[in-house]
């Protein structure tokens, strides 16, 4: 029998079994580099004319994370150009366990869903790579955290706020939250002040016509003062 779909065709994610948790390793691995280097570089862009030398401008702006994604044109192309320079990049938006088995094999080390995707989950804990489910709801940051997840990212953040992390905190302390959407260099401080681990770095970094255009000065320049303004004052 084949499995049911929702309205996007994918698979059921009421119809996976709930995947093992990947080791105490892999999760305080994942969750320590991030403490580190709080900050993920995520591109949208529609072109990419050198994913290596993109990641070498955020490096040098202090970006060490860039997370490609699957809206992006070519993107395993991007993700093993930039795998084999050496890079750490990861590959989100990620939907179904093919795509997260695509991108494990192009050199994604980290893979990052938009909602909460069981059988992302378990793909990832199978190729022992972390993963950063998206979540919204107290009930879905609890189901992303179950499923084994190295981090859950809040999606939209700026909708709620940096309180939402705050209040976030009290029935799930300690678990490691990043903020993505509507993250900027005017608020990335506030949101990691109250209790996000790391944030994403949208469009206030790596404008797609930017990136398309291949300024890497400029991706540097942008880098630098997200990465900075980071910094507690």
């Amino acid at each position: 029998m084949s499995s049911p779909s929702n309205l996007n065709g994918l698979t059921d994610p009421t119809s996976i079994t709930v995947p093992t948790v990947p080791t105490g390793t892999v999760l305080a691995e994942a969750r320590a580099a991030l403490a580190a280097d709080p900050v993920i570089a995520v591109v949208r862009a529609p072109r990419i004319p050198d994913a290596a030398a993109l990641c070498a401008a955020l490096a040098a702006g202090g970006i060490s994370w860039v997370e490609f994604t699957y809206t992006t044109p070519d993107v395993t192309d991007h993700l093993r150009k930039a795998a084999t320079a050496g890079w750490r990049v990861g590959v989100g938006t990620v939907l179904t366990a093919e795509q997260a088995a695509q991108g494990v094999e192009a050199g994604a080390s980290f893979l990052v869903t938009p909602g909460v995707r069981p059988e992302v989950a378990h793909a990832a804990h199978a190729a022992g790579v972390p993963v950063v489910l998206g979540a919204l709801t107290p009930t879905e940051v609890a189901r992303a955290a179950e499923l084994g997840a190295a981090a859950v990212k809040i999606f939209p953040a700026k909708a709620f706020g940096p309180g939402y992390f705050k209040d976030l905190h009290g029935p799930y302390p300690g678990l490691p939250l990043v903020a993505s959407g509507g993250v900027n260099a005017g608020n990335a401080a506030e949101f990691l002040a109250h209790g996000a681990l790391a944030v994403c770095a949208g469009t206030d970094v790596v404008p797609p016509a930017v990136v398309a255009a291949g300024d890497w000065a400029e991706i540097t320049r942008r880098a630098r003062a997200f990465t900075t303004a980071c910094r507690p004052s």
